[in-house]
């Protein structure tokens, strides 16, 4: 029986979003048996992931990242939590770092219930995030004998990719991660096949943003937030460079053109969205424990989210990034050094201002993240540059990836309708 078929009574989705979750389990179904088949396993991050190339070494790829989230979103992440507290981990540590490591210390058993696979590397890209550093240390502590390989991408502090900044991350492409992944995987590197991969992924990239700019509409075809996380799914993880994905965003970008010749609204778990009251930016990334209470919150108020930061962590596409194959190397450094974690704040905000005033914004709201630094750092200074920059009301509220403990329904609802009462109230003044 199909996800979709299993489901089809908890909640309405379009059919690429079925889709796109049984890709996600079928890796998960490939992870369960790499060890016993054979096949060496790569856990890496979803910022600045180099799935092409690992794809090059016939790597199966595991996201710690996406596994958290997945548990969190199935309500198991609470107790991993707990778990890795219990030895010594900070209620202010990262919680997908303590979910992941509680998944480990409660048997290793991922989302689905099937068992997660000894890593054969362990690659980290750094765009921004220094915790991902200290997680990979911890998760190295597991298994010894695992190999880790780094690829250190520069922080765009000037908010410009320079030509030593990609020389910099090329060279560390050539002299240290393929010849590591070589030895690790036991497969020699074939560029050509590194070219193919990248032909895949600019389609697929190219149909990612209409999808996604199509949200300038009115009304607007799909929610970039709540919906844009089905959507981004695939291109941000394992599926990266596959024909799968290619065909995933083709037949995603047929649904979002439909859509728009008809008229329609966003597909929310309770049916279409009749009537769009509110049109939101949103930054930062959602709550996963209470996704669906968090997403009627506001489809109840009829609000949408046009534009989100969130739907750009695993690449900044609407900007004009493609992946190249005819300079292959070249385009990994430009995608590490080009995601949003790797932006300064002047750079973040000039996209929100961007989006609120491209998409016809009424504002933007911010889900500040407990535990994250790396979206949190910054964000209220950001709040008020935008209100002063396009004279839209900002809102702030807070939540946490995917620790249940830290979302308060009724806070929420209650600065969420505060919010949409005061752009109410802005409209009726300016009219």
């Amino acid at each position: 029986m199909s996800v979709k078929e299993q489901a089809s009574t908890v909640a309405e989705k379009e059919d690429s979003m079925w889709k796109q979750k049984e890709m996600i389990n079928e890796n998960y179904e490939l992870l369960s048996t790499a060890n016993e088949r054979g096949q060496k396993v790569a856990s890496t991050f979803v910022p600045g992931n180099i799935n092409e190339l690992l794809m090059c070494f016939d790597f199966a790829r595991n996201f710690p990242e996406t596994n958290a989230l997945q548990n969190a979103m199935r309500k198991k992440s609470g107790g991993m939590i707990m778990e890795a507290e219990k030895i010594g981990h900070s209620e202010d540590v990262c919680t997908y770092v303590k979910a992941d490591l509680g998944m480990m210390m409660k048997g290793n058993k991922g989302p689905t219930g099937l068992p997660m696979p000894d890593p054969d590397l362990l690659m980290l890209s750094y765009t921004g995030c220094f915790t991902f550093m200290k997680w990979f240390e911890l998760v190295r502590e597991q298994y010894p004998k695992c190999e880790t390989a780094m690829l250190h991408v520069p922080y765009q502090a000037d908010g410009n990719i320079t030509k030593n900044m990609r020389d910099y991350v090329v060279k560390q492409l050539k002299e240290d991660i393929i010849p590591t992944m070589e030895r690790v995987s036991g497969v020699k590197f074939d560029i050509d096949r590194l070219r193919e991969y990248m032909i895949q992924s600019q389609k697929a990239e190219d149909d990612l943003v209409y999808v996604l700019q199509s949200a300038k509409n009115k009304p607007s075809p799909i929610d970039a937030y709540f919906g844009g996380v089905y959507y981004i799914g695939p291109i941000f993880t394992a599926f990266r460079g596959t024909t799968a994905a290619t065909d995933y965003y083709a037949t995603l970008r047929k649904e979002i053109e439909a859509r728009v010749a008809a008229g329609l609204g966003p597909i929310t778990p309770e049916g279409v969205m009749k009537e769009e009251k509110y049109r939101i930016v949103v930054e930062g990334p959602p709550n996963w424990t209470h996704f669906r209470e968090f997403w009627k919150m506001f489809y109840d108020e009829g609000a949408v989210v046009v534009a989100s930061t969130y739907t750009k962590v695993g690449g900044v596409y609407d900007n004009g990034f493609r992946h190249d194959p005819q300079n292959p190397l070249e385009s990994l450094a430009d995608y590490c050094l080009g995601c949003y974690t790797n932006l300064n704040l002047p750079a973040r905000t000039d996209m929100l201002e961007k989006y609120v005033e491209d998409y016809q914004a009424d504002g933007l709201l911010i889900n500040s993240i407990k535990s994250c630094n790396s979206f949190s750092a910054g964000q209220l200074l950001m709040l008020r540059e935008i209100e002063q920059r396009t004279g839209k009301p900002a809102a702030f509220i807070e939540t946490d990836l995917v620790d249940p403990r830290y979302f308060s329904p009724a806070n929420v609802k209650n600065r969420l309708e505060s919010y949409f009462q005061m752009i109410s109230q802005k409209r009726d003044r300016a009219a």
